[in-house]
Protein backbone atom coordinates (compact mmCIF):
# COMPACT_ATOMS: atom_id res chain seq x y z
CA UNK A 1 0.00 0.00 0.00
CA UNK A 2 1.66 3.60 -1.17
CA UNK A 3 2.27 5.62 1.91
CA UNK A 4 -0.10 8.85 1.67
CA UNK A 5 2.69 10.76 0.43
CA UNK A 6 3.84 8.60 -2.23
CA UNK A 7 2.74 10.03 -5.33
CA UNK A 8 1.46 6.72 -6.53
CA UNK A 9 -1.17 7.58 -3.92
CA UNK A 10 -2.04 10.87 -5.37
CA UNK A 11 -6.12 10.70 -7.24
CA UNK A 12 -5.34 10.86 -11.37
CA UNK A 13 -5.76 14.26 -13.01
CA UNK A 14 -8.56 13.74 -16.21
CA UNK A 15 -9.06 16.55 -18.27
CA UNK A 16 -12.19 16.42 -20.16
CA UNK A 17 -12.58 18.47 -23.33
CA UNK A 18 -16.50 19.28 -23.12
CA UNK A 19 -17.42 22.87 -25.08
CA UNK A 20 -20.57 22.52 -24.26
CA UNK A 21 -22.96 20.59 -21.68
CA UNK A 22 -25.51 18.90 -23.68
CA UNK A 23 -27.14 16.52 -21.97
CA UNK A 24 -25.59 13.21 -24.29
CA UNK A 25 -21.58 15.14 -23.07
CA UNK A 26 -22.90 15.20 -19.63
CA UNK A 27 -23.55 11.43 -19.02
CA UNK A 28 -20.16 11.14 -19.77
CA UNK A 29 -18.94 13.57 -17.90
CA UNK A 30 -21.02 12.08 -14.93
CA UNK A 31 -19.57 8.53 -15.22
CA UNK A 32 -16.08 9.63 -15.52
CA UNK A 33 -16.45 11.82 -12.16
CA UNK A 34 -17.37 8.78 -10.31
CA UNK A 35 -14.32 6.73 -11.16
CA UNK A 36 -12.29 6.16 -8.30
CA UNK A 37 -9.23 7.98 -7.57
CA UNK A 38 -10.08 11.07 -9.84
CA UNK A 39 -9.79 14.56 -9.86
CA UNK A 40 -11.97 16.08 -12.89
CA UNK A 41 -10.99 19.09 -14.83
CA UNK A 42 -12.72 20.35 -17.56
CA UNK A 43 -11.87 22.62 -20.65
CA UNK A 44 -15.50 24.01 -21.67
CA UNK A 45 -16.83 27.06 -24.11
CA UNK A 46 -20.38 27.04 -21.31
CA UNK A 47 -19.87 25.46 -17.79
CA UNK A 48 -22.21 23.48 -16.78
CA UNK A 49 -25.41 24.24 -14.30
CA UNK A 50 -27.74 23.43 -11.94
CA UNK A 51 -26.75 19.63 -10.61
CA UNK A 52 -23.60 19.19 -13.05
CA UNK A 53 -22.17 22.52 -12.11
CA UNK A 54 -19.67 20.94 -9.17
CA UNK A 55 -18.83 17.93 -11.20
CA UNK A 56 -15.36 19.81 -12.36
CA UNK A 57 -12.84 20.29 -9.69
CA UNK A 58 -11.70 23.07 -11.89
CA UNK A 59 -12.40 23.98 -15.31
CA UNK A 60 -10.98 26.99 -17.95
CA UNK A 61 -13.61 28.50 -20.53
CA UNK A 62 -11.83 29.09 -24.06
CA UNK A 63 -13.62 30.61 -27.06
CA UNK A 64 -12.78 28.42 -29.88
CA UNK A 65 -13.57 25.02 -28.50
CA UNK A 66 -13.10 23.16 -31.64
CA UNK A 67 -9.48 24.65 -32.02
CA UNK A 68 -6.02 23.09 -31.62
CA UNK A 69 -4.69 26.55 -30.09
CA UNK A 70 -7.52 26.94 -27.76
CA UNK A 71 -7.55 22.98 -26.43
CA UNK A 72 -3.55 23.52 -25.94
CA UNK A 73 -4.08 26.44 -23.71
CA UNK A 74 -6.76 25.19 -21.63
CA UNK A 75 -4.76 21.87 -20.88
CA UNK A 76 -1.57 24.33 -19.64
CA UNK A 77 -3.62 26.15 -17.86
CA UNK A 78 -4.69 23.16 -15.85
CA UNK A 79 -1.61 21.46 -15.95
CA UNK A 80 0.26 24.55 -14.29
CA UNK A 81 -2.45 24.52 -11.55
CA UNK A 82 -2.69 20.79 -10.67
CA UNK A 83 0.26 18.68 -12.32
CA UNK A 84 0.60 16.69 -15.01
CA UNK A 85 -2.68 14.89 -16.77
CA UNK A 86 -2.97 11.24 -16.57
CA UNK A 87 -6.04 11.32 -19.51
CA UNK A 88 -7.22 13.91 -21.62
CA UNK A 89 -10.60 12.85 -22.71
CA UNK A 90 -13.64 13.92 -24.96
CA UNK A 91 -16.54 12.66 -27.25
CA UNK A 92 -17.04 14.81 -30.11
CA UNK A 93 -16.19 13.53 -32.96
CA UNK A 94 -14.91 16.64 -34.70
CA UNK A 95 -12.66 17.02 -31.93
CA UNK A 96 -10.67 13.82 -31.66
CA UNK A 97 -7.85 15.19 -33.69
CA UNK A 98 -6.90 18.14 -31.66
CA UNK A 99 -7.37 15.30 -28.38
CA UNK A 100 -4.61 13.58 -29.59
CA UNK A 101 -2.43 16.43 -30.58
CA UNK A 102 -3.00 17.46 -27.10
CA UNK A 103 -2.17 13.57 -25.59
CA UNK A 104 1.15 13.93 -27.89
CA UNK A 105 2.00 16.95 -26.64
CA UNK A 106 1.62 16.49 -22.82
CA UNK A 107 3.16 13.02 -23.57
CA UNK A 108 -0.62 11.29 -22.52
CA UNK A 109 -1.92 7.59 -22.71
CA UNK A 110 -4.85 7.95 -26.00
CA UNK A 111 -5.82 7.25 -29.57
CA UNK A 112 -2.52 9.13 -31.10
CA UNK A 113 -2.70 11.07 -34.14
CA UNK A 114 -2.14 9.26 -36.21
CA UNK A 115 -4.98 6.85 -35.69
CA UNK A 116 -7.25 9.62 -35.44
CA UNK A 117 -6.69 11.21 -38.14
CA UNK A 118 -7.66 7.85 -39.98
CA UNK A 119 -10.87 7.30 -38.08
CA UNK A 120 -11.55 11.10 -38.29
CA UNK A 121 -10.34 11.43 -42.38
CA UNK A 122 -13.31 9.18 -44.44
CA UNK A 123 -10.64 8.77 -46.96
CA UNK A 124 -7.30 7.78 -44.96
CA UNK A 125 -10.17 5.78 -43.78
CA UNK A 126 -11.07 3.73 -46.63
CA UNK A 127 -7.67 3.67 -48.00
CA UNK A 128 -6.90 2.13 -44.87
CA UNK A 129 -9.78 -0.12 -44.37
CA UNK A 130 -9.67 -1.32 -48.60
CA UNK A 131 -5.86 -2.09 -47.60
CA UNK A 132 -6.41 -4.54 -45.11
CA UNK A 133 -8.87 -6.56 -47.66
CA UNK A 134 -11.64 -5.64 -46.12
CA UNK A 135 -14.89 -4.19 -48.33
CA UNK A 136 -15.49 -0.31 -48.08
CA UNK A 137 -17.66 1.59 -50.68
CA UNK A 138 -15.06 2.83 -53.53
CA UNK A 139 -14.32 6.47 -52.94
CA UNK A 140 -12.20 9.41 -54.33
CA UNK A 141 -11.69 12.99 -53.40
CA UNK A 142 -13.05 15.21 -56.24
CA UNK A 143 -10.98 18.36 -56.91
CA UNK A 144 -12.82 19.42 -59.96
CA UNK A 145 -15.56 18.23 -62.62
CA UNK A 146 -13.30 16.06 -64.37
CA UNK A 147 -12.46 14.37 -61.23
CA UNK A 148 -16.17 13.59 -60.82
CA UNK A 149 -17.23 12.79 -64.14
CA UNK A 150 -14.19 9.87 -63.79
CA UNK A 151 -15.66 8.77 -60.51
CA UNK A 152 -19.11 8.64 -62.40
CA UNK A 153 -17.61 6.80 -65.15
CA UNK A 154 -15.87 4.04 -62.47
CA UNK A 155 -18.66 3.73 -60.37
CA UNK A 156 -22.06 4.74 -61.81
CA UNK A 157 -24.85 6.82 -60.55
CA UNK A 158 -26.44 7.89 -58.10
CA UNK A 159 -23.15 8.93 -56.21
CA UNK A 160 -22.84 10.22 -52.17
CA UNK A 161 -21.11 13.70 -51.38
CA UNK A 162 -20.10 14.48 -48.01
CA UNK A 163 -16.91 16.26 -46.42
CA UNK A 164 -13.90 14.39 -45.68
CA UNK A 165 -14.21 15.06 -42.05
CA UNK A 166 -17.61 14.70 -41.65
CA UNK A 167 -19.65 13.66 -39.29
CA UNK A 168 -22.50 11.13 -39.30
CA UNK A 169 -25.19 11.96 -42.36
CA UNK A 170 -24.57 15.85 -41.60
CA UNK A 171 -23.51 17.53 -45.10
CA UNK A 172 -24.10 14.10 -46.66
CA UNK A 173 -26.47 13.58 -49.91
CA UNK A 174 -26.93 11.89 -52.97
CA UNK A 175 -26.52 12.74 -56.62
CA UNK A 176 -28.55 10.86 -59.19
CA UNK A 177 -27.53 12.36 -62.42
CA UNK A 178 -24.16 13.47 -64.14
CA UNK A 179 -25.20 17.23 -64.15
CA UNK A 180 -26.51 17.31 -60.42
CA UNK A 181 -22.89 15.81 -59.43
CA UNK A 182 -20.89 18.24 -61.16
CA UNK A 183 -23.15 21.15 -60.11
CA UNK A 184 -22.85 20.04 -56.61
CA UNK A 185 -19.20 20.11 -56.85
CA UNK A 186 -19.16 23.60 -58.12
CA UNK A 187 -21.60 24.51 -55.11
CA UNK A 188 -19.56 22.72 -52.38
CA UNK A 189 -16.25 24.45 -53.62
CA UNK A 190 -14.12 22.20 -54.36
CA UNK A 191 -10.93 22.13 -55.15
CA UNK A 192 -6.71 21.51 -54.95
CA UNK A 193 -6.94 22.33 -51.00
CA UNK A 194 -10.59 21.71 -50.29
CA UNK A 195 -11.44 18.16 -52.27
CA UNK A 196 -14.96 16.85 -51.85
CA UNK A 197 -15.46 13.07 -50.73
CA UNK A 198 -17.48 10.97 -53.55
CA UNK A 199 -18.49 7.93 -52.40
CA UNK A 200 -20.06 4.70 -54.60
CA UNK A 201 -23.70 4.58 -53.34
CA UNK A 202 -23.90 1.32 -51.10
CA UNK A 203 -27.38 -0.04 -51.64
CA UNK A 204 -29.23 -2.78 -49.06
CA UNK A 205 -30.50 -2.86 -45.36
CA UNK A 206 -28.27 -0.25 -43.40
CA UNK A 207 -27.01 -1.61 -39.64
CA UNK A 208 -24.59 -0.26 -36.95
CA UNK A 209 -21.84 -2.26 -35.18
CA UNK A 210 -20.32 -0.64 -31.99
CA UNK A 211 -17.91 -1.88 -29.85
CA UNK A 212 -15.70 -1.01 -26.29
CA UNK A 213 -12.17 -2.42 -27.26
CA UNK A 214 -9.31 -2.35 -24.73
CA UNK A 215 -5.60 -2.80 -25.29
CA UNK A 216 -6.33 -3.41 -29.24
CA UNK A 217 -8.95 -5.68 -29.22
CA UNK A 218 -12.73 -5.14 -29.17
CA UNK A 219 -14.02 -6.85 -25.80
CA UNK A 220 -17.56 -6.35 -26.72
CA UNK A 221 -19.75 -5.55 -29.46
CA UNK A 222 -23.40 -4.62 -30.03
CA UNK A 223 -25.53 -4.35 -33.54
CA UNK A 224 -28.34 -2.23 -34.45
CA UNK A 225 -30.49 -1.71 -37.69
CA UNK A 226 -32.28 1.68 -39.01
CA UNK A 227 -35.42 1.79 -40.42
CA UNK A 228 -35.35 3.42 -43.06
CA UNK A 229 -31.12 4.38 -43.31
CA UNK A 230 -30.07 7.70 -42.36
CA UNK A 231 -29.61 9.38 -45.67
CA UNK A 232 -33.24 8.32 -46.65
CA UNK A 233 -33.89 10.14 -43.59
CA UNK A 234 -32.24 13.56 -44.62
CA UNK A 235 -33.79 13.45 -47.82
CA UNK A 236 -37.27 12.68 -46.81
CA UNK A 237 -37.72 15.40 -43.87
CA UNK A 238 -41.18 14.12 -42.88
CA UNK A 239 -40.40 10.50 -42.25
CA UNK A 240 -40.85 9.36 -38.44
CA UNK A 241 -37.66 6.73 -38.63
CA UNK A 242 -36.53 4.37 -36.05
CA UNK A 243 -33.64 2.68 -34.96
CA UNK A 244 -33.77 -1.16 -33.55
CA UNK A 245 -31.06 -2.75 -30.97
CA UNK A 246 -32.34 -6.37 -31.85
CA UNK A 247 -31.54 -8.92 -28.93
CA UNK A 248 -31.44 -12.30 -31.04
CA UNK A 249 -27.89 -11.93 -33.03
CA UNK A 250 -26.31 -15.42 -33.20
CA UNK A 251 -26.86 -15.46 -37.00
CA UNK A 252 -24.27 -15.56 -39.65
CA UNK A 253 -24.96 -12.22 -41.41
CA UNK A 254 -24.37 -11.14 -37.35
CA UNK A 255 -21.36 -13.27 -37.54
CA UNK A 256 -19.46 -11.68 -40.44
CA UNK A 257 -20.30 -8.24 -39.92
CA UNK A 258 -19.04 -8.82 -36.39
CA UNK A 259 -15.77 -10.60 -38.28
CA UNK A 260 -15.51 -7.32 -40.61
CA UNK A 261 -16.00 -4.86 -37.66
CA UNK A 262 -13.38 -6.42 -35.66
CA UNK A 263 -10.93 -6.16 -38.06
CA UNK A 264 -11.64 -2.70 -39.37
CA UNK A 265 -10.58 -1.63 -35.78
CA UNK A 266 -7.67 -3.55 -35.45
CA UNK A 267 -6.72 -2.20 -38.85
CA UNK A 268 -7.22 1.55 -37.96
CA UNK A 269 -5.30 0.58 -34.71
CA UNK A 270 -7.47 1.80 -31.61
CA UNK A 271 -5.92 0.40 -28.49
CA UNK A 272 -8.56 1.94 -25.92
CA UNK A 273 -12.05 3.60 -26.37
CA UNK A 274 -15.49 2.94 -28.23
CA UNK A 275 -16.32 2.68 -31.66
CA UNK A 276 -19.29 2.86 -34.14
CA UNK A 277 -19.70 1.59 -37.56
CA UNK A 278 -22.07 1.64 -40.70
CA UNK A 279 -22.63 -1.39 -42.60
CA UNK A 280 -24.96 -2.42 -45.22
CA UNK A 281 -26.73 -5.87 -45.86
CA UNK A 282 -26.50 -5.68 -49.42
CA UNK A 283 -29.51 -7.95 -51.77
CA UNK A 284 -26.78 -10.50 -53.16
CA UNK A 285 -26.50 -11.39 -48.82
CA UNK A 286 -22.91 -9.55 -49.33
CA UNK A 287 -22.10 -7.03 -46.52
CA UNK A 288 -19.58 -3.56 -46.96
CA UNK A 289 -18.14 -1.20 -44.85
CA UNK A 290 -19.91 2.09 -45.12
CA UNK A 291 -17.86 3.95 -42.62
CA UNK A 292 -16.32 3.88 -38.81
CA UNK A 293 -16.29 6.28 -35.89
CA UNK A 294 -14.03 6.60 -33.24
CA UNK A 295 -16.74 7.31 -30.72
CA UNK A 296 -19.28 6.67 -28.78
CA UNK A 297 -23.19 6.11 -31.20
CA UNK A 298 -25.19 8.90 -31.29
CA UNK A 299 -26.92 9.35 -27.96
CA UNK A 300 -29.94 7.25 -28.33
CA UNK A 301 -28.08 4.55 -29.73
CA UNK A 302 -25.18 4.94 -26.76
CA UNK A 303 -28.57 4.86 -24.42
CA UNK A 304 -30.01 1.60 -26.09
CA UNK A 305 -26.71 -0.35 -26.30
CA UNK A 306 -26.62 -0.11 -22.52
CA UNK A 307 -30.40 -1.04 -22.03
CA UNK A 308 -30.12 -4.29 -24.44
CA UNK A 309 -27.13 -5.66 -22.17
CA UNK A 310 -28.42 -4.12 -18.52
CA UNK A 311 -25.08 -2.03 -18.12
CA UNK A 312 -24.11 1.46 -17.58
CA UNK A 313 -22.41 1.90 -21.01
CA UNK A 314 -21.34 5.74 -19.98
CA UNK A 315 -19.33 3.70 -17.06
CA UNK A 316 -18.14 1.19 -19.53
CA UNK A 317 -16.64 4.17 -21.83
CA UNK A 318 -15.30 5.68 -18.63
CA UNK A 319 -13.43 2.49 -17.80
CA UNK A 320 -12.12 1.81 -21.43
CA UNK A 321 -10.51 4.93 -22.15
CA UNK A 322 -9.40 5.71 -18.03
CA UNK A 323 -8.45 2.69 -16.76
CA UNK A 324 -8.02 0.48 -19.87
CA UNK A 325 -10.25 -2.19 -18.70
CA UNK A 326 -14.34 -3.40 -19.40
CA UNK A 327 -16.57 -4.44 -16.40
CA UNK A 328 -17.91 -7.68 -16.76
CA UNK A 329 -18.91 -9.76 -19.73
CA UNK A 330 -21.72 -8.55 -21.81
CA UNK A 331 -24.87 -10.59 -22.00
CA UNK A 332 -27.80 -9.43 -24.87
CA UNK A 333 -30.97 -9.27 -22.31
CA UNK A 334 -33.08 -7.46 -24.16
CA UNK A 335 -34.02 -5.78 -27.30
CA UNK A 336 -34.58 -1.78 -27.70
CA UNK A 337 -35.75 0.84 -30.21
CA UNK A 338 -36.05 4.43 -30.62
CA UNK A 339 -38.43 6.26 -32.72
CA UNK A 340 -38.03 9.78 -33.79
CA UNK A 341 -40.99 12.26 -34.02
CA UNK A 342 -40.53 14.37 -36.76
CA UNK A 343 -43.35 15.50 -39.35
CA UNK A 344 -44.28 17.82 -42.42
CA UNK A 345 -44.29 21.17 -43.10
CA UNK A 346 -41.97 23.99 -41.60
CA UNK A 347 -41.78 26.69 -38.65
CA UNK A 348 -42.77 26.27 -35.31
CA UNK A 349 -44.11 23.44 -33.30
CA UNK A 350 -47.95 23.99 -33.19
CA UNK A 351 -49.67 20.88 -31.87
CA UNK A 352 -48.56 17.13 -30.78
CA UNK A 353 -50.76 14.92 -30.85
CA UNK A 354 -51.69 11.06 -29.99
CA UNK A 355 -49.28 10.86 -26.85
CA UNK A 356 -52.07 9.81 -24.44
CA UNK A 357 -53.07 7.26 -26.91
CA UNK A 358 -49.39 6.02 -27.63
CA UNK A 359 -48.32 5.84 -23.52
CA UNK A 360 -51.43 4.05 -22.88
CA UNK A 361 -50.13 1.51 -25.31
CA UNK A 362 -46.38 1.24 -24.41
CA UNK A 363 -46.55 2.71 -20.84
CA UNK A 364 -44.83 -1.00 -19.24
CA UNK A 365 -41.72 -0.63 -22.19
CA UNK A 366 -41.24 3.45 -22.04
CA UNK A 367 -37.49 3.99 -20.90
CA UNK A 368 -37.08 7.91 -21.65
CA UNK A 369 -38.96 10.58 -24.23
CA UNK A 370 -38.19 13.88 -25.35
CA UNK A 371 -40.92 15.50 -26.46
CA UNK A 372 -41.43 18.17 -28.75
CA UNK A 373 -41.97 21.52 -27.42
CA UNK A 374 -44.90 23.65 -28.51
CA UNK A 375 -43.55 26.70 -30.14
CA UNK A 376 -40.44 26.02 -30.82
CA UNK A 377 -38.97 26.07 -34.06
CA UNK A 378 -38.64 22.84 -36.03
CA UNK A 379 -35.39 21.08 -35.66
CA UNK A 380 -33.38 21.31 -38.32
CA UNK A 381 -31.57 17.73 -37.15
CA UNK A 382 -32.50 14.23 -39.05
CA UNK A 383 -33.26 12.93 -35.38
CA UNK A 384 -36.33 15.57 -35.50
CA UNK A 385 -38.13 17.26 -32.38
CA UNK A 386 -38.44 14.50 -30.05
CA UNK A 387 -37.80 10.51 -29.63
CA UNK A 388 -39.77 8.18 -27.22
CA UNK A 389 -37.14 4.69 -26.24
CA UNK A 390 -38.35 1.44 -25.73
CA UNK A 391 -37.19 -1.55 -24.14
CA UNK A 392 -38.43 -5.33 -24.53
CA UNK A 393 -37.45 -9.08 -24.08
CA UNK A 394 -38.09 -9.76 -27.56
CA UNK A 395 -37.58 -8.08 -30.89
CA UNK A 396 -40.87 -8.63 -32.26
CA UNK A 397 -42.61 -6.68 -29.50
CA UNK A 398 -39.76 -3.35 -29.76
CA UNK A 399 -41.60 -3.60 -33.26
CA UNK A 400 -44.55 -3.23 -32.21
CA UNK A 401 -44.04 -0.52 -30.08
CA UNK A 402 -42.01 1.48 -32.44
CA UNK A 403 -45.18 0.44 -35.16
CA UNK A 404 -47.63 2.40 -32.06
CA UNK A 405 -44.91 5.17 -31.66
CA UNK A 406 -44.84 6.85 -35.48
CA UNK A 407 -48.56 6.02 -36.29
CA UNK A 408 -49.85 7.13 -33.93
CA UNK A 409 -47.84 10.35 -32.75
CA UNK A 410 -48.22 13.27 -35.05
CA UNK A 411 -46.78 16.86 -35.05
CA UNK A 412 -47.91 19.57 -36.96
CA UNK A 413 -46.10 22.86 -37.90
CA UNK A 414 -47.17 26.51 -38.59
CA UNK A 415 -45.02 29.21 -40.06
Amino acid sequence: MPAADDPRAMPRNLIFVAPFPTDPTMRFVRAVRKLDDVRLFGVVHTPPSGDDAKLYDDMVRVTEPLALADVLEGVEVLRRRHGAPFRILGILEAMMVQLAEARERYGVAGTPVKTAELFRDKALMKDALRAAGLPVARHALIASRDDAVAFAEEVGLPVVLKPPAGMGARSTFRVDSLEALTSAVAAMGAGARSPVLAEEMLRGREHSFETITTGGTPRTASFAQYFPGPLEVLETPWIQWACVLPREIDTALYAKARELGVAAVRALGLEDGMTHMEWYEKPDGSIAIGEIAQRPPGPQLCQMTGLVHDVDVYRAWARAVVDGELDAPWERKFAAGTAFIRGTGRGRVASVTGLRETHEAIAPWLVEAKLPAIGAPKSDSYEGDGYVVVRAETTAKVHELIDTIIHTIRIRYVS
